[in-house]
């Protein structure tokens, strides 16, 4: 099988062999593709952005991440304009991973939208599924913050630090905790007029 139809049958949501030689090689470019942009540190930001073009599947304006990023494909992963992420972000994105504009992540935020079978000899040869993760606009997310597969986050919520997702978040809201549940909306009051 190529590493296309890899690739849509992963998509899919089904069961699949994590250990195929097409997918090990695609991790292995990935490193390399990861290791070249973290090493870009402190060069232009066209030159680190055009790393980041043939390392992921589409990277709007102003995609930024301090070093160090890693990720698994790379190709299922789409990032709108005006990205940040700090130190050590981890994006496992066999399931693919959808992020919005002007979305802020702190530090060693982890995505994963793939797991293991529970079968202990399926897990074993490979078995793995996948399940997309999509994060809408204007979201932040806060350092420590654990994003499992199949979680949406709404436009303009919080994720606390330390939490750890497991189900959707609505819109304009703040999420914390392990696992992460709604706090409370974000309101009129939370203003404090301050302006650039």
């Amino acid at each position: 099988m190529t590493l296309d139809a890899q690739r849509e049958h992963i998509l899919s949501g089904r069961m699949y062999n994590d250990l195929t030689d097409e997918l090990v090689e695609a991790r292995q470019r990935t490193v390399l593709l990861t290791d070249e942009y973290n090493d870009s540190f402190g060069r232009p930001p066209a030159e680190r952005e055009a790393i980041l073009r043939r390392l992921l599947g589409s990277a709007g304006r102003d995609c930024y991440f301090e070093p160090t990023f890693r990720c698994e494909f790379g190709f299922n992963i789409s990032i709108g304009d005006a990205f940040y992420a700090n130190f050590d972000c981890v994006m496992l994105d066999g399931g693919g991973i959808t992020i919005g504009d002007h979305v802020l992540f702190g530090p060693r935020v982890g995505i994963y939208t793939s797991n293991h079978a529970i079968d202990a000899a399926e897990r074993a040869a490979g078995a793995c599924y996948a399940k997309p993760v999509t994060i809408g606009n204007n979201v932040w997310v806060g350092g420590g913050v654990t994003i499992n597969q199949g979680v949406t986050i709404g436009d303009g919520s919080i994720i606390g630090s330390g939490s750890v997702l497991t189900r959707p978040v609505p819109a304009g809201v703040i999420a914390a905790g392990v696992p992460a549940r709604v706090l409370r909306e974000i309101t009129d009051a939370d203003r404090t007029g301050w302006r650039p």
